[in-house]
């Protein structure tokens, strides 16, 4: 691997977003209940994952930013209730900051610190992490979220805009996730070197091209690494 930076996902790559997402809709109920009871007796936890559904397909335009989709839901809630414009900012807040507090697979944290001190990484992701609020932003160079490109993975001008954000070359990033389509053959597609971190979630398609495989980041690291030796 000749390589002069690194873009990474995040979610499923660095920690499992499915336990920070349940938290962070359980911190927006108890928001609710708190503020809102009307509201609260009347959505349930059914009531509300439907309707979270019912606002994606309704807004196919905003697939790539999953913080103004929560926003109208969080509105839509709301607002039979005579909450005032600013209550849903600051239930979207509730929600964001437990969104936010993720656990880090246990090899991550050391494998990052080993990979920025060599090379830029530029965070490349459909979510909405917050890198600063995780903690991580020391480690990356910039970060590159999907609504600020328009468009989510597996789309190449994402994959573009992380390298230039890193001012380097496609063909001299390599980009690491943990999704077969979204982050390792869309960005072979984009141009640039990818690899799969394999945390065991996805199947590898059966007629694509096989792809570099590492089971954590620490692999890739010595991997990386030792190319750059």
């Amino acid at each position: 691997m000749k390589i002069e930076a690194i873009t990474l996902d995040l979610d499923d790559t660095l920690w499992p977003v499915a336990p920070a997402i349940e938290a962070a809709e359980q911190a927006l109920r108890d928001w609710i209940a708190e503020h809102c009871p009307d509201a609260h007796r009347h959505w349930s936890s059914a009531d509300l994952q439907g309707l979270r559904e019912q606002v994606w397909a309704e807004h196919p335009h905003l697939s790539h930013d999953f913080s103004q989709l929560r926003m109208i839901a969080i509105e839509r809630i709301l607002a039979p209730f005579g909450m005032p414009a600013s209550a849903a900012d600051d239930a979207f807040a509730a929600f964001f900051a437990a969104r936010n507090r993720v656990q880090l697979y246990p090899e991550a944290h050391a494998a990052l610190h080993r990979l920025a001190e060599r090379l830029p990484i530029v965070a490349l992701t459909n979510g909405n992490a917050c890198l600063r609020t995780i903690g991580l932003d020391h480690c990356f160079h910039d970060a590159v979220h999907a609504r600020d490109a328009g468009v989510a993975k597996p789309a190449a001008q994402i994959f573009h805009l992380a390298c230039g954000r890193a001012q380097t070359p496609p063909t001299r990033v390599l980009h690491v996730g943990d999704h077969p389509l979204q982050d390792v053959i869309g960005a072979r597609e984009a141009g640039l070197q990818s690899v799969w971190l394999d945390r065991g979630m996805h199947s590898w398609p059966e007629h694509a091209p096989p792809a570099r495989r590492f089971a954590d980041l620490s692999q890739l690291a010595d991997a990386v690494l030792a190319a750059l030796d």
